[in-house]
């Protein structure tokens, strides 16, 4: 069993940031690459960014520059720090856990940026 548990978000200014947490927890799994996907009302929900265990991160050109990804693998979490956000961020956020064998999604938190 694993259970992904999010924090940060919240309401934000345009210009302003946030920053996104997901835990990993549970047994008997390896993590392959942890990642951010958003989903915004009526649109599907596309990739923000990923990284590896190695440390390898890829971007969606949207918010390429202004978001980083980054992870501390001893506590099998990822962050998302989002500057200079849009109100078109403004989305439900869900973190990936990419495993040897399977995925698994978080319950998403709700982003939104709006003055």
């Amino acid at each position: 069993q694993v259970q992904l548990v999010e924090s940060g978000g919240g309401l934000v200014q345009p210009g302003g940031s946030l920053r996104l947490s997901c835990a990993a927890s549970g047994s008997r799994f390896s993590v392959r690459a942890m990642g951010w996907y958003r989903q915004a009302p009526g649109k599907q929900r596309d990739l923000v960014a990923v990284i590896t265990t190695g440390g390898t991160a890829n971007y969606a050109d949207s918010v390429k520059g202004r978001f980083t990804i980054s992870r501390d693998n001893a506590k099998n979490t990822v962050y998302l720090q989002m500057n200079s956000l849009k109100p078109e961020d403004t989305a439900v956020y869900y973190c990936k856990l990419f495993a040897l064998g399977f995925d698994s999604w978080g319950q998403g938190t709700q982003v939104t940026v709006s003055s």
